[in-house]
């Protein structure tokens, strides 16, 4: 017999073996010597007789004699056909067994009994808990020999023809070489070929498939249409053949037809996991945690409403009208200084701790009448040799600061020019951290630096949420997606090249010029909320990388997004009296944007802002929970910041004893 099989392998190829799939092949090699799994409670002549069976038929038999046992012989040896006595159902239930090892994989499973004495009864309930077959008791060794070779070229073969085009089929999706496909009597003179016969296959299925090597030459995929198929089939057939010989494919796609392919010979336990994980791939919110109900938790999920959702699209009838057709702020008197040697000597001595951590940003705008963003420009650009590297005047800086300024909005309480002055603070002091400093270029310093200046230049002082549900002509432009951020980024470039008096990008050269923009625009970007997670769980993901691979330009985007979104929400890391200012600030701000939601009938994005019921310590807390504490431990981790960690945590054990004493303010009422 196992001659005769093997003389049936040698039939099934034609050329080198190697052309053959691994998964096939592997097939082909189970199909010649199948596992079968006998469980019997006890010996006897029926049992002795099919392990004679098994022995004359060549198959690998295991012998169970409790389902314990048979489960854990089964999981581990995936037995092609299992074979269960139920004349003995005192000693366990073979219908529970079968179902078992039926919903684990699908097998062929054959049902013993004894000879009823009586009508005999329906098979429909050995069918329906799983059962293929049933077989009654005969303990002749070639009844029981007869009854395999029966199974084997009956059931067991079907499966094994349907798993073999299944390993064809995961080949032709993992394969980068184009591939023809014709019927079996067509003749095709080819370089590397391989035939899988029609042994395996039903007729009608193709048999041949040629790999043609992309390299050599153009792609030359003919029909594969029979020979009476006519003119426009073959164009069709050609065309998708085409198609299908392309070799775009997405990274998420190549990590799904991995997975795809080691299911084929994991175990079940392990096959189920990966079914997960692809269940889990083939969402659109990879990075997004998944929140409990809202009864839970909700301070956060009206954070994650308000800040990483774009809205629930549902216009009231009054739209809040934010137009971008409005002429923006252009200061016609420059009152700042010719140069950083003209700076007031007050304002100076304010500014002489801006490389420290623990600058205080709102001594800096009371001293220059919230005009923090120019003067600290001026200073950090000067810093970092923007004005060389841009090959521009400082005159010209001066202005481009002076506009940007202007065209933030004094009147918002938290998002005007100081959050600007102190993101852009924020970042110097990130970008001189040494290994930041060796994983970015020069042009990437600069990027940033103008980045985090303009990064929400115009802010409303509203959500996208906001302006999503309301309708406004921004939301309209930008489909309501990144609304703001790409308001923020377009409106920063509109404004510094239409006047050559602040163009601060007018004397570098074009291909410079775009890549510079190119990093100010995704930096920019990078701060929308709704790619919170996606941002951070990339960058925790790379930063184990050896500084080589960091420093390559995938990665150089990945710390450079992750700075800037540090620097933007890093307020729980700074001093506590700077943090506790800019949490009132924030609450402030979502207060009215509450308040305008309830006036003009808008969905409230964020319920928990009311200003007569809020608690900011639970605000805070969960913020810090949900947004800042993994985000600020991996840029830790990457850029070595033990002193803002420290804040982090002072910060977050204040917010939590005011909350525990059930107090909703942002200080403790005083003694």
């Amino acid at each position: 017999m196992l001659a005769e099989r093997q003389h049936a392998l040698n039939g099934w190829f034609d050329g080198s073996s190697s052309a053959f799939p691994t998964t096939a092949l592997q097939y082909l090699f189970f199909s010649l010597f199948l596992q079968v799994l006998l469980v019997f409670a006890k010996e006897d002549s029926q049992s002795n007789g099919f392990c004679w069976a098994c022995e004359k038929a060549n198959f690998r038999c295991s012998m169970a004699r409790t389902p314990e046992s048979a489960l854990e012989c089964f999981l581990e040896k995936h037995h092609d056909l299992i074979i269960i006595d139920h004349r003995h159902s005192r000693h366990f239930d073979a219908e529970a067994l079968c179902r078992i090892c039926h919903d684990s994989v699908w097998v062929l499973t054959s049902f013993l009994t004894s000879r009823p004495d009586r009508e005999e009864a329906s098979v429909m309930p050995l069918i329906n808990a799983g059962f293929n077959r049933r077989y009654v008791e005969n303990a002749n060794m070639m009844a029981c020999y007869n009854e395999l070779l029966q199974l084997e070229h009956g059931e067991v073969r079907s499966q094994f023809k349907l798993r073999a085009g299944n390993a064809i089929f995961t080949a032709m999706e993992q394969s980068q070489e184009a591939i023809e496909i014709t019927s079996e009597d067509q003749v095709i003179q080819v370089s590397f070929i391989f035939i899988f016969r029609v042994a395996l296959f039903p007729s009608h299925l193709p048999t041949l498939l040629k790999y043609k090597d992309r390299r050599k030459g153009s792609l030359d995929v003919r029909s594969t249409t029979s020979r009476g198929s006519d003119g426009s089939s073959q164009r069709r057939h050609s065309s998708m053949a085409r198609i299908h010989s392309m070799t775009i494919e997405a990274p998420i796609t190549k990590v799904i037809n991995i997975i795809n392919a080691a299911q084929e010979s994991s175990p079940m336990p392990v096959a189920e996991a990966l079914d997960r994980v692809l269940e889990i791939l083939r969402t659109t919110e990879l990075y997004s945690p998944q929140l409990g109900t809202k009864d839970e938790d909700p301070h956060t999920n009206d954070l994650v409403g308000g800040l990483m959702t774009d809205g629930l699209r549902r216009l009231s009838g009054n739209e809040y009208i934010f137009s971008t057709k409005q002429p923006h702020h252009i200061p016609g008197q420059l009152t700042t200084p010719l140069s950083l040697n003209d700076i007031p000597p007050r304002i100076a001595q304010t500014m002489e701790n801006e490389d420290s951590w623990d600058f205080d940003i709102f001594n800096l705008e009371a001293a220059t009448m919230k005009q923090p963003l120019t003067y600290l420009g001026l200073k950090i650009f000067s810093r970092f040799g923007v004005c060389e590297f841009l090959n521009c005047p400082e005159a010209t800086l001066r202005s481009w600061l002076q506009v940007i300024e202007a065209n933030y909005h004094s009147s918002n309480s938290y998002h005007n020019s100081s959050h600007a002055a102190d993101v852009l603070h924020a970042t110097a002091y990130f970008l001189c951290k040494e290994r930041v400093k060796q994983s970015l270029d020069p042009i990437d310093e600069v990027a940033a630096l103008i980045a985090a200046t303009v990064h929400d230049v115009d802010h409303p002082g509203r959500t996208n949420s906001f302006l999503c549900n309301a309708g406004s002509e921004l939301a309209i432009l930008y489909n309501d997606t990144a609304v703001l951020e790409s308001h923020h980024a377009a409106l920063a470039f509109q404004i510094t090249t239409r006047d050559d008096k602040c163009n601060i990008f007018k004397n570098i050269e074009r291909n410079e010029y775009r890549t510079l923009r190119q990093a100010i625009i995704d930096m920019v970007l990078a701060t929308e909320m709704t790619k919170h997670f996606e941002h951070v769980n990339k960058f925790v993901n790379s930063i184990n990388k050896p500084l080589a691979a960091l420093e390559e330009n995938g990665n150089r985007i990945l710390v450079k997004r992750m700075l800037i979104k540090c620097a933007d929400i890093s307020n729980p890391c700074r001093a506590l009296e700077l943090c506790i200012e800019w949490a009132g600030r924030i609450s402030e701000e979502y207060f009215a944007q509450t308040d305008e939601e309830k006036r003009q009938g808008l969905p409230v994005v964020m319920p928990v802002f009311d200003r007569k019921t809020c608690s900011i310590p639970k605000s805070q807390i969960s913020f810090i929970d949900y947004f800042i504490t993994d985000m600020f431990d991996a840029w830790d981790a990457f850029a070595d910041l033990p002193n803002l960690m420290q804040h982090l945590d002072n910060n977050f054990k204040y917010w939590k004893g005011l909350d525990e004493k059930k107090l909703h303010n942002l200080r403790p009422p005083p003694e």
